[in-house]
């Protein structure tokens, strides 16, 4: 979908200045962290979970994009964003599987009370099928249980089913999720690639606090598929690979290449044509960057925390300077009025490229 249409649909969905009607400083949810004295960290509710406007996605730690990453050095890093002021930390099961849920659990062990941390079931990790979608009721039990204990917790703040089970009624991963509400091993929950239509099924059984699923200023279809539905029903949002899996941050040029073990290898946006096609929303994202005073990455994540306040997007890294880089942009926001222009640059490119492959493609709800 070109960019032009998309902007059209979103102006469809909610109007421009509805979508900018809003800005972080007339959030009721914003308060300082105890951890970040420099103050330098917005904080927003997500239905009910307080977090730092910017998480830290803990999948990159298991070398999901390539590389081998020590133990020691990337709790270091948890730890580093902790001191630094996110509050919010998002892993899962089938990550590694299991190595970044416990890497997250030691790292954050020490302050554990002051952080909130998202983790995920809805893979077979535990039947030994990875690859497999179990949202099975026993099998929701069985990895929280193994989330649990891999976190060092007696509570997940946020546990999100992965994706969608379609032999299995929305109804009934509800139910399991608010019983284990219930029994205080959980204590928000959410859904991650998930179609309205579910979205209001789950909430329906039991309110629904956020949604994660990718989103960036490449890849905008989430404005017109749920911003409605979650907007209406008080459900935050947690975009993941905000940075347009490192695209958007001036990293990648039109002569890269990505080989097997490397998440990006066979995704459609990253073929050679489509990362050369593709080259002016970098240079229009470093031309706002300059404007702003900030870096491209830091720009990527502004352009969305300006959006809306409930949204609080989850980047990962596995370099402390990147880290550090990413928080520069915890407090800078765009105008309504530079949003509206931004758009109107932005509607000029024409995108090429799907974001996922088909196989990823055919486990996402529609």
């Amino acid at each position: 979908m070109s960019s032009m249409t998309a902007l059209l649909a979103a102006g469809e969905w909610t109007g421009l200045s509805k979508v900018f009607a809003q800005s972080p400083s007339q959030s009721k949810n914003c308060y300082s962290s105890g951890n970040n004295p420099s103050g330098n960290m917005e904080y927003r509710n997500l239905g009910g979970l307080d977090v730092s406007a910017i998480g830290l996605g803990c999948l990159p730690m298991v070398g999901y994009y390539g590389g081998k990453y020590d133990k020691k050095d990337m709790i270091a890093l948890i730890r580093r964003a902790y001191d630094r002021g996110i509050t919010f930390f998002d892993t899962a099961e089938v990550y590694g599987p299991y190595t970044s849920e416990e890497w997250v659990g030691e790292a954050l062990a020490p302050f554990r009370d002051k952080v909130k941390i998202g983790t995920k079931f809805g893979f077979g990790v535990e039947e030994k099928q990875p690859t497999a979608i179990n949202s099975r009721p026993d099998h929701i039990r069985r990895a929280v249980e193994g989330s649990l204990k891999r976190l060092r917790t007696d509570h997940i703040d946020l546990l999100y089913q992965h994706r969608v089970d379609p032999k299995v009624p929305m109804e009934d991963a509800a139910g399991t999720v608010k019983d284990l509400m219930q029994e205080g091993k959980v204590l928000h929950w959410g859904l991650s690639e998930a179609s309205a239509r579910s979205i209001r099924r789950a909430h329906a059984v039991c309110p629904v606090s956020a949604v994660q699923s990718e989103y960036a200023v490449w890849w905008r279809e989430p404005e017109t598929k749920i911003f409605p539905t979650l907007e209406e029903l008080g459900i935050g949002f947690v975009p993941y690979c905000p940075l347009g899996r490192a695209f958007l941050t001036g990293a990648i040029d039109g002569n890269s290449r990505f080989h097997k073990g490397d998440r990006r290898w066979n995704l459609p946006q990253f073929t050679p044509e489509a990362l050369k096609h593709n080259m002016p929303l970098v240079a229009l994202v470093r031309k706002w960057a300059e404007r702003k005073g900030v870096t491209p990455a830091q720009f990527a994540l502004v352009w969305m925390l300006s959006r809306k306040s409930w949204i609080a997007p989850i980047p990962g890294t596995t370099n402390p300077a990147h880290l550090d880089d990413l928080l520069g942009a915890g407090t800078v926001r765009l105008s309504a009025w530079e949003m509206e222009e931004f758009d109107k640059e932005y509607a000029k490119i024409d995108l090429m490229g799907h974001r996922a492959d088909p196989f990823t493609e055919s486990q996402i709800d529609k």
